[in-house]
Formats: C-alpha cells, sequence, structure tokens
C-alpha cells in the first residue's frame, strides 16, 4: 500500500524526521509530498478484522535525534489504512461429454481471487486456458483451486459455498449444491487442502438433466485472520438438518 500527504497540509513537517510503525522504514520525499510504499507484511503494519473486511494499519510518527536535549518540532501522528473485502465470489464452468477429460473458462471474483482446473489430485500441472473449453468425461474426477492471489499476509481461504447451476446465472432456478455452509453436500467431493491460502477439491463431472451442455460452478469465499478463533473460517462446517455433509478429506 501507498500513503501521501501533502507538506502543506501539516505546518512545520519535518520530512527527514518521520517513519512508520518499524523505525526501519522512513519516508521519502519530493517538492510536494512525502510518501512511502510497502508490502502488507513489513514496516509493522497491523492486521485487523471486521465483519466486512480486512484492515491493514500502519503510522506515520515523528521521531527526534536521540543526542539531542531539546526540540522545536512538532509531534507527528498520522494513522492510514487499507481495507480488503473479505467475501467474493468466484466461477468456472466445464462442459460434460463422453469423451477425453475437460474443463472450460479461467473465473476471476475481486482481484484476490483466481479459481483454476488442475489436470490431477497432485495440482502440479494446471490445466492451459488456451485449450479450453475442453469435454469432461462424466463421473472422471475434475480437480479444482481456488486460492488468494495477493500477497495478503496472515490469511486463510475458507469456501463458504459452491453451487452448480446449468447456465451462465449464479442466481438460475436450477442449481446443485456442492458445498454449504462450509459442508460438502455432494458425496463425490474430496478436500485435498484447506485452512491455508488455497483451497483444492476434487469431485466427479456431472450434466443437467435435460437439454444443458454445460456446467458452472460458483463458489462463495470468504478471507479471514490466521489463528483468530472468532472467525467464520475457524468455526468451519455448520452442519444443518437439511445437508449432507460427507467431509471426506485426503492428505
Amino acid at each position: 500500500m501507498t500513503v501521501e500527504v501533502e507538506k502543506s497540509s501539516i505546518i512545520g513537517l519535518h520530512e527527514d524526521h518521520l517513519h512508520l510503525n518499524d523505525p526501519s522504514c522512513t519516508l521519502m520525499s519530493n517538492a510536494t509530498h512525502v510518501f512511502a510504499t510497502m508490502s502488507l507484511n513489513s514496516c509493522g503494519t497491523q492486521l485487523e478484522e471486521d465483519a466486512e473486511n480486512l484492515i491493514y494499519k500502519n503510522e506515520i510518527t515523528s521521531f527526534e535525534d536521540p543526542s539531542s536535549v531539546i526540540t522545536r518540532r512538532h509531534e507527528v501522528e498520522i494513522g492510514f489504512s487499507c481495507e480488503y473485502s473479505k467475501t467474493a465470489e468466484v466461477i468456472l464452468e466445464f462442459t460434460p461429454h463422453k469423451l477425453p477429460f475437460a474443463f472450460t473458462e479461467t473465473g476471476f471474483g475481486k482481484f484476490t481471487y483466481q479459481f483454476e482446473f488442475y489436470h490431477s489430485s497432485q495440482f502440479s500441472q494446471m490445466v492451459d486456458p488456451s485449450t479450453y473449453p475442453v469435454d469432461v468425461p462424466l463421473k472422471e474426477m475434475i480437480y479444482m483451486e481456488i486460492e488468494s492471489t495477493s500477497s495478503i499476509p496472515n490469511t486463510v481461504l475458507f469456501v463458504e459455498s459452491c453451487k452448480a447451476t446449468p447456465e451462465n446465472d449464479p442466481n438460475s432456478n436450477q442449481y446443485y449444491d456442492i458445498i454449504e455452509n462450509g459442508c460438502t453436500v455432494d458425496d463425490t467431493v474430496v478436500v485435498y487442502a484447506e485452512n491455508g491460502p488455497d483451497y483444492k477439491f476434487g469431485m466427479q463431472a456431472f450434466k443437467f438433466i435435460g437439454d444443458f451442455n454445460e456446467v458452472f460452478i460458483y463458489c462463495s469465499v470468504i478471507l479471514c485472520k490466521s489463528g483468530d478463533p472468532a472467525t467464520r473460517c475457524a468455526q468451519g462446517c455448520l452442519n444443518n438438518p437439511g445437508a449432507f455433509a460427507s467431509q471426506k478429506k485426503r492428505r
């Protein structure tokens, strides 16, 4: 994140006596502004969380020469923060067919997430987007990964829900639940990685009954502060009487 302060907005601002939470991170300046650019896990940046956002906070403060006895500089305390929305919707599409395996188009939520298909449960080779769309044989396993693509530190990704529709519309009246309330609903789902910056899972390919040739998968994902037991991510699967939660995992 980048912070800029206009020099004329603070009387007596001494840019050579300013630093961030980490004293080793000082500010740069030009004729009109003092400024600093940092990654989200540097310069003493602190992570906080509210119901909707992850909030990264830091502060510009003044310091004095330790060898000085007096000062005529004003003290400076300028707090600043950067917010990231915790929730996003991501989408993938595949075409069921009784021929070699298939996947389709890459889907993105808000800039921090990526949803991709992989060739195997090893997740070592992503399906080349230039080959999309590809057909998937019915009942063959398809492998998917949802990943937080930005360098947001100290966070975990949680998949709250996934559903499939026969058309490119998440509000379609015809849908099939795959994950609900953090619980696997489809009994072919296998979760390969969770509780980290990415979520890897697989399931058997299927098709909707009727004149439908494609399957669209929509997932609702949440980023949470890692190590915080009060977050939705830490709660995990919240079973309800109507859900068939198989919770099958492979490590």
